[in-house]
Order: structure tokens, then sequence, then C-alpha cells
């Protein structure tokens, strides 16, 4: 009895998890991560593949905001729903596209061509962002979005400059304008040369969320698509500290092993 109520809270609290809005962080965290305009660099995701809560949320965001275009070809939608505690039911009725089965990859619906000629060039699979560039490279990318008029999208980006890609959160986070200063710097030859360096953003419009609530809103995106690069690491991770705990017995008793053998040797 014990057994199938704890069940049924956990497929309870799994639905509330991909329902609800994302949890903020505290206060508290949102000050020690130092998250000024002009240190834009050195921004990390913090993101944690472990946190199941986290991965439901992202899996929810990505549908919503990602999938339109960018495709996951290397992850199954039943595959990361078992992975992350999606109930099936709740995979079918919010995440599988229209005429998809649990079984089909998560591919994008938009036809190559047409989003060639939309954005210049086809947007890419995600499959291995985060593996190839780095969870703290898309976290940045998705939150140094700034309004560019010269620019066919209307916006450009500090982390990818020039990219073809549309603000698609920016209902959410809002619209900012990028403030560049110029500096100024002397070469050998004594020269002196002039380049323009970003300063900060300024608000032009509101989003819906808080800033807070965007930056848990995009770290949610960037830890699902870690998940999303290799979805067994957390098991591999697990699995390797008894490895490595097997190995370093295993070295102590083939030392006694050697010290048996050779103790008759002079």
């Amino acid at each position: 009895m014990r057994t199938n109520r704890a069940s049924g809270m956990r497929k309870a609290f799994a639905v509330l998890l991909v329902a609800l809005a994302p949890t903020v962080y505290a206060a508290e965290e949102a000050a020690e991560e130092g998250h000024s305009d002009a240190n834009w660099k050195s921004w990390h995701a913090e993101n944690e593949v472990a946190n199941l809560a986290s991965l439901q949320r992202g899996a929810r965001n990505f549908a919503n905001y990602c999938s339109g275009c960018h495709s996951l070809k290397y992850v199954r939608y039943q595959r990361m729903a078992t992975d992350i505690g999606i109930p099936t039911e709740l995979l079918e009725k919010y995440l599988l596209p229209a005429n998809a089965k649990a079984t089909d990859y998560m591919m994008s619906p938009m036809p190559t061509k047409d989003a060639e000629g939309w954005f210049g060039k086809a947007p890419p699979d995600l499959s291995l962002i985060a593996r190839s560039r780095g969870p703290d490279y898309v976290y940045q990318f998705l939150n140094t979005f700034y309004v560019d008029p010269t620019k066919q999208t209307g916006a450009n980006n500090l982390r990818l400059e020039g990219t073809a890609m549309p603000h698609v959160l920016s209902d959410l986070e809002g619209l900012k304008r990028a403030v560049f200063k110029t500096e100024e710097s002397k070469g050998e030859d004594g020269k002196v040369s002039t380049k323009k360096v970003f300063d900060h953003f300024e608000e032009v419009a509101p989003g819906k969320l808080s800033h807070e609530e965007y930056t848990t809103f995009v770290r949610d995106i960037v830890n699902f698509l870690d998940y999303a690069g290799e979805p067994a690491q957390v098991a591999r991770r697990s699995l390797g500290v008894w490895v490595v705990l097997f190995l370093l017995v295993f070295t102590w008793l083939a030392w006694m092993l050697k010290k048996e053998y050779w103790k008759e040797v002079h």
C-alpha cells in the first residue's frame, strides 16, 4: 500500500514539475553568481545533470521554444522520458509532436530548404552542442542577445557575433540594448588604435520573467542539452567511483601477492 502511494506521489510530483513555471534561485545564490554585464565571459551555467526537476523543466522549455527549429537527432523521446522521470501520459500530452511516436528521435519539423531561405542556413542539431562548446558557452549565448537594427532578425549576440538566430526568448527576457565604449591602445610601432568594447546592457522593454527567473529558465535548458549530449553520464560517473575503488583494492592485493612471491628472493 505504501509503495503504491509513494509511486503515485512521485508521478504527481513529476506532473507538477513539467506543468508549472520554473522555480527561481534564492537571492543569495544569484548574488554569489556575480552576474555583472561586463563580466559576461565568466558566467557559468552551474547546471546539475543529476537534478531531475531541472531536466524536466529543461525538456519542457526545449519542446516549447527550441524544437521548432532545432533537433536532437541522437535522443529518442522514450529514452529521454525514462531517464528524467516523465510519465508516458505526460510525454504524449505535452512533449510529443503530432503524429510522432515515443520511439522516434527528437527531430525538428522545419524543412531544411525553408530554414535556409529564412535564416540563410539551417539551424544546427543540438545533440552535442553542450559537449562540443561546453555548457557555459550555451548559457552565455542565451543570455547575451541584444537589439541590433542592422541585422535581419533585429538581434545580435555577444557570444556569437552576427548570429542568424533570432532572439526567440525575447518575450521572456525582454529586450535590451548593448552599450559599448571605445578603448585606445598603443602598438609596438607607436600608433594608437581604438576598439569597441562592450560595457553593459540597457533595458529597452521588460519581459514576462524577472532576471532571476530568466537565468533559471536558461539554466534548465542548458542542463537538458548537457544531458542530451551524453544521457548515460550520471550512471557513468557513479560507476566510475566503484571502478576506481576496485582498482585501488586490486592494486593493494597485487602488491601483497608480489610481496609474498618475492619474500624468499635476496
